[in-house]
């Protein structure tokens, strides 16, 4: 079964840039979940979630339009992590991060899908 732990500063001052890394057990990013989209979601204080990106396993990049021009998605796959970095972030950008393995269908939704696999999520808060 497939199993996904966030990792990264639980702090960030503005400016500076968010990096958080998914760690995926259970089996290989590539090899055996070649259905998932791996994607990086948050959700901030209050609010519904935001989907920010999300790498297929082509190691091809998408992002959501409002956070293109400072995301970035990479994968390790030798590590079987794939990675979120976030630039010049602001108090608007402290929210739970969460990693996901989605279906390609499930992306978008505005809650987790039974058929997806979630890790389980981790706070960031951006401040000075």
């Amino acid at each position: 079964q497939v199993q996904l732990q966030e990792s990264g500063p639980g702090l960030v001052k503005p400016s500076q840039t968010l990096s958080l890394t998914c760690t995926v057990s259970g089996g290989s990013i590539i090899t055996k979940y070649v259905y998932y989209y791996w994607a990086w979601i948050r959700q901030p204080p209050g609010k519904g979630l935001e989907w920010i990106g999300y790498i297929t396993r082509s190691g091809v990049s998408v992002y959501t339009t409002s956070l293109a021009s400072r995301t970035s998605i990479s994968w390790d796959t030798s590590k079987n992590q794939f990675t979120l970095q976030l630039r010049s972030v602001t108090p608007e950008d402290t929210a739970v991060y969460y990693c996901a393995g989605v279906l390609p269908a499930n992306y978008g939704l505005e809650s987790p899908d039974t058929r997806d696999a979630w890790g389980q999520g981790t706070q960031v808060t951006v401040s000075s």
